[in-house]
Parts: structure tokens; sequence; C-alpha cells
């Protein structure tokens, strides 16, 4: 019991340090806590891809994708205080010019934004509010077929599900580049000193197996569902085929450029991945030619 009290303590201090969701006072706080509760970051990301995926549902039955699509990544947005996406402007910056690994670093400190900051963040956004949006909007074909009366139905669903496993497995990126890289920065001087630690490898597997533990509870949800589940496996299957490339990318080129990682560019990795990922999913799942 003290155990099963103790990883929960973990994932509400995760959930805390991801997302501005309040926690409870007797959960506490202590600085090795906040290295340990990497492995519930795919939980984490689960439960704000799910809010998120609901929100778009919800906005859904109002209005059409393109606005639904908007307004649930207007609500991720705000639910995480744009942790992640003000990593990546951040990395756009510092990393976006011909600069030394020093001036990057101090470039990713200043908290405005520059002109690489500012386009690298409207692109993605912008490439993600696309990618979803055409998920959940029919094809031509598709709207003139008898047996597909309950396309718009259809495809919402496999966009939340997109949603919710992309929101999830781009969480556990950033921990295994932590695995795997040493920090760039002054770690006495990190933000949050604990993570400019590296950390076992047994915490960067139970991160995998929560992880797994997701993509098991959508499987279930499908197969009482009645829905083919073999699809969903294979679009999760290329969704973290597409995130492990790109992880491999973000190390090389942050191991070239700055020597490591850093804060901002673990948040770029987790939107970097998140986009492949829903790339993926869409090629897979709703492809032009289908």
């Amino acid at each position: 019991m003290k155990a099963l009290l103790h990883e929960i303590r973990l994932l509400l201090i995760a959930l805390q340090f991801l997302t501005r969701v309040p926690v409870p006072a007797w959960v506490g706080f202590e600085p090795l806590w906040l290295q340990s509760c990497l492995r519930h970051f795919p939980l984490v990301g689960a439960l704000v891809g799910l809010s998120t995926a609901l929100v778009t549902a919800a906005a859904a039955a109002w209005w059409p994708p393109v606005v639904a699509v908007v307004l649930g990544m207007a609500f991720s947005v705000w639910l995480t205080g744009g942790f992640h996406e003000d990593g990546w402007a951040d990395t756009c910056d510092g990393l976006g010019g011909s600069v030394s690994r020093d001036k990057a670093l101090l470039i990713m400190k200043d908290s405005r934004l520059g002109s690489y900051g500012a386009l690298g963040l409207i692109l993605l956004l912008m490439l993600k509010a696309v990618v979803l949006t055409s998920l959940a909007t029919p094809l031509i074909h598709e709207l003139g077929s008898a047996q597909t009366s309950h396309v718009h139905e259809v495809l919402l669903a496999w966009t939340m599900m997109a949603i919710v496993w992309c929101h999830a497995a781009s969480r556990l990126v950033p921990v295994w580049l932590i695995r795997c890289l040493p920090y760039a920065g002054d770690a006495d001087h990190a933000k949050a000193k604990p993570l400019a630690m590296q950390i076992s490898t047994g915490n960067a597997l139970a991160a995998t197996l929560a992880l797994g533990l997701v993509a098991g509870l959508m499987w279930l949800w499908l197969y009482q569902a009645g829905w083919p589940t073999p699809t969903l496996v294979r679009a999760m299957s290329w969704v973290l085929a597409a995130m492990v490339l790109c992880g491999l990318w973000c190390g090389l080129w942050f191991r070239r450029r700055l020597g490591g990682f850093t804060g901002d560019t673990l948040g770029a990795s987790q939107q970097l991945s998140e986009v492949a990922g829903l790339l993926a999913w869409l090629a897979l799942v709703h492809p032009v030619a289908s």
C-alpha cells in the first residue's frame, strides 16, 4: 500500500509539473520525486490527450471539424500552459541560426520570442491543425457511399484516438532523451535541477510500460466497441516508428549543436514527435488514396 500510494503521489507530481491542474496538499514534494515521476509522463500525456479529445468531440457537435480541432488545440495549450510549445519556440530561436553553442544556450534562456521561434511555432501549430482537420474531414467519395453514412462519427472517433495516443506516446520521447543524453546547460542553475540529471534505464523502461498500459486500455475499449482492432494496432505501431525516428533525429541534432539536452529541447522533442505521430496516423487511417 505504501508503494502504491507513492506511485499515486508521483503521478500527481507529474500531472502538476506538466499541466495547470492543482494537486492536493497531502501530495507534498521532494526534489528527487521530480526525477522519479518521469515514468508517469505518458500517463499524464494520455490524460491531456483524452481531455483534448473530449473537448474536440464536444465542439464537433456544434461546428465544422476545423473549428472543433482548433478549439481542442486551444484547450490543450491552456491545460498545459503552453509548456512544450514554449520549449519548441525557444529551441527554434536558439538553434535556428548559425550561432555557437554558448550563444544558442544564451538565446534559449531569453524569455522574449524571436523570429525563428515565432515562425517555428506558427508552422508547427498550423501543421498540427491541418493534419487533425484532414483526419476528421470526410473525403468526397466517402460522403457518396451508402455504407459510410456515419462517416463523420467514425472519423471523429479515430481523430480522438489519434489525439490520445500521440499525446501519450510523445511524452515518452523526452524521457528517453534524458536517459541517453547529458545535460547541455549549467545543471546547478537549471529550473528543474533533478531533470538535469540522467535517469536510470529502469525509470525509462517504467515509462515505456506506462505507455503500454495506455495502448492496452485503448485496444480494450475498441475491442469492446466492436471496432477493427488490427487497424488500431497498425496505427499505433506506425506512430511509434515515426516517433522513434524523430527522437533519434532530435538526439543527434541536440548532441551536435549543444552537446546534450536542455529543458527547452525536451519540449521541442515532444512537439516534433507529436506532429510526426499524427502524420503517420493520418497516412494509415485516412490516406488520400483510400
